[in-house]
């Protein structure tokens, strides 16, 4: 049994009841249920079980829909050359989500509003915990961790944020009276720099690993691993090697399989630095919220789901001929995946994500398609290339190659004659080795579009799509947003 099981969108609202909730706008109606019997502020934040609750709550509103679904398709994965839309054409979702295909979504599109609520819905909760926990009475090594794990889940949602917008409201602790709810922008320096301290915090009081029902709570090497992202985006890169190696130390090893990897009976396995915990929980369709997969699912198949956010031809034809990652991370229309399922002629799109995808078998009515698969948010894979990277960009060839030959040596699975290893010492080329192995190896991962963007090529990728410099690097502030502050948050260029 996963942790959090029993943590509804209902408990999520009973925790929120704490303070005002700083943010509005529209979300599924799943999520929106009134928290009825709640408790009052006054008897809640007294004891270590309102502790944990508060807690757990951070870690399912993470599953939620403005978390995994149509809002960050959008953000941050649909702007990319290696995902379009999908879906139907009678589906009245398609015209908003080709917005974010052309580059043409404005600052008053839904989804930029949903991604920017919902990341300082997470903030919130966040600091809900950090603020209240530290007067409880109670096992004091329990809070120390508690607020570690606040500080990892904030600065994933300031990640998220500061990579999508650039600068952002910094807030870092609940508005004490109505002169703190409206902030302006901070620089997005000070908002890397407080991501990168809250990160630092977390790494050093988390443990390395957990047992029975709290697996898959950070750990002290995804707060590592999250950290080396966050210097990546920075090129930070003497950060970044030295933050990848105390990973690597930490005990992780890659998967096998890699297909497999992605299958709901292995989750939190050993190549897993992070992983958003999602279940089926029998009779209690609220507490099995996630629609991460159901979203993404082969359309028009009982157990499918609604075929958006599909692969590109572009993103088929990027892999070496062999790579058996192809076949693991695209699902053909008429073939039959390794679980057994046949996919129909017949379907509306010719491919669609396969490591979203959960066999049809798994599938029970009256449930969200798919809603028992776990979102891998940092695999050991990535933090092997962002040390390849790092270890390139340092003029340490021999350890970028050994890196990279680590993921390139379990993708050919023993099969030598696909994939030769990388063996080029110069910098530049080594580097577009680095650089293409990250396209395939973490494909439909969310991480295509912002990484083409921090490298600087978005203009040559992008531009044939409507991508345009000194604008399309980050996403417009939600109008709403904006006239609601009277003036305080201003648009970022490019945008009414």
């Amino acid at each position: 049994m996963k942790i959090y099981q029993n943590i509804t969108a209902k408990n999520v609202a009973i925790i929120a009841f704490a303070t005002t909730m700083l943010f509005t706008g529209c979300k599924k109606s799943f999520l929106d249920v009134p928290p009825q019997g709640a408790p009052a502020e006054t008897v809640f934040w007294k004891t270590g079980d309102d502790a944990t609750k508060a807690v757990n709550s951070i870690y399912a509103n993470l599953r939620g829909w403005t978390e995994v679904s149509f809002a960050p398709i959008a953000i941050e994965s649909l702007g990319s050359d290696e995902t379009e839309t999908g879906s139907d054409a009678t589906d009245g979702s398609v015209p908003a989500m080709n917005m974010y295909n052309s580059f043409t979504a404005t600052s008053t599109q839904g989804f930029i509003a949903d991604f920017w609520i919902g990341r300082y819905q997470t903030v919130n909760l966040c600091n809900q915990v950090l603020d209240n926990i530290p007067a409880i009475e109670m096992d004091g090594a329990l809070k120390t961790r508690y607020l570690a794990e606040a500080k990892f889940v904030r600065a994933y949602a300031y990640f998220r944020l500061v990579r999508a917008f650039g600068d952002v409201p910094l807030r870092l602790h609940l508005p004490k009276d109505a002169s703190e709810f409206n902030i302006p922008r901070n620089p997005k320096a000070e908002v890397y720099a407080a991501i990168e301290q809250d990160l630092n915090d977390a790494a050093a009081a988390l443990p390395p690993s957990y047992s029975g029902n709290d697996i898959g709570r950070a750990t002290k090497g995804a707060a590592l691993a999250l950290h080396a992202k966050v210097a990546m985006y920075q090129k930070k890169w003497a950060d970044v090697l030295a933050l990848t190696n105390q990973v690597k130390g930490l005990g992780y090893s890659l998967f096998p399989n890699y297909e497999q990897s992605f299958r709901t009976n292995n989750e939190n396995n050993s190549e897993s630095v992070f992983e958003i915990q999602a279940e089926l929980v029998p009779g209690n369709p609220d507490a099995s919220n996630s629609q991460y997969s159901q979203v993404q699912g082969v359309r028009s198949v009982v157990g499918g789901g609604w075929g958006f956010n599909i692969p590109t031809q572009s993103l088929a034809d990027a892999f070496e001929t062999g790579d058996p990652r192809r076949d693991a991370t695209i699902i053909f229309r008429g073939e039959t995946t390794p679980e057994g399922d046949a996919i129909p002629n017949s379907v509306p799109n010719a491919m669609y994500n396969q490591k979203s995808y959960v066999p049809f078998s798994m599938y029970q009515s009256g449930f969200n398609e798919g809603c028992q698969q776990n979102i891998r948010v940092i695999r050991y894979a990535e933090v092997l290339l962002m040390n390849a990277e790092a270890a390139n960009e340092l003029g340490d060839a021999a350890t970028a190659i050994a890196s990279l030959e680590l993921v390139r040596a379990r993708a050919r699975g023993g099969n030598n004659a696909i994939l030769p290893k990388v063996t080029t010492t110069d910098k530049d080329a080594l580097r577009t080795a680095i650089w293409n192995e990250r396209r395939v190896e973490l494909a439909m991962e969310f991480d295509r579009y912002f990484d083409v963007i921090r490298q600087g090529r978005a203009q040559a990728i992008f531009g044939p799509m409507g991508w345009k410099p000194n604008k399309n690097e980050l996403w417009p502030i939600p109008d709403a947003e904006v006239q609601l502050s009277g003036g305080i948050l201003v648009q970022n260029p490019g945008y009414n």
